[in-house]
């Protein structure tokens, strides 16, 4: 970035198409609306501070979603995150096919969860993922694989 209007455009921009995605993924790490709003806002602040330059927007996509894994499992290691007693939140304004979906995802363990979300809502390909995740290709397929077939069993047989 060359000057701080840029610079703040490019924010604004990133924050105006990615806010959702990020909510979200860092939702799949925490559980929580408002923890994973945070991270979100902490991604951008960090956006911010540090002026990346990107090769292109699926760059900029991938630094940002990368950041908000990262600032996600840090909290998750936080002393206080752990010792605190979350207040469940009330996914009840999903609709409701979307509602039974999202809570058979959010039951899986991490390292299935994570692959499904990336893949399934923001279509990522295996490869993309593993370069996200710093995995293999061929592990990311097991995962998903894995994660596809604890899905039906929780959903009730539906094909994914």
């Amino acid at each position: 970035m060359h000057d701080s209007y840029e610079l703040n455009e490019s924010v604004r921009k990133a924050v105006v198409t990615y806010s959702d995605n990020l909510i979200k993924i860092a939702f799949t790490y925490l559980k929580n609306v408002a923890d994973a709003e945070e991270v979100a806002q902490d991604v951008f602040l960090t956006y911010l501070q540090t002026a990346p330059v990107f090769e292109s927007d699926e760059h900029e996509k991938a630094w940002l979603i990368r950041t908000a894994i990262n600032k996600s499992k840090n909290m998750l290691k936080a002393g206080w995150f752990r010792s605190r007693t979350p207040i469940p939140d009330n996914l009840a304004y999903f609709p409701k096919d979307e509602y039974s979906v999202l809570q058979a995802v959010l039951s899986l363990d991490k390292k299935y969860r994570i692959p499904i979300h990336l893949h399934y809502y923001e279509g990522y390909s295996l490869e993309e993922i593993a370069d996200i995740l710093h995995a293999k290709p061929a592990t990311v397929g097991t995962w998903l694989a894995r994660g596809r077939t604890q899905l039906r069993g929780a959903i009730g047989g539906m094909e994914a």
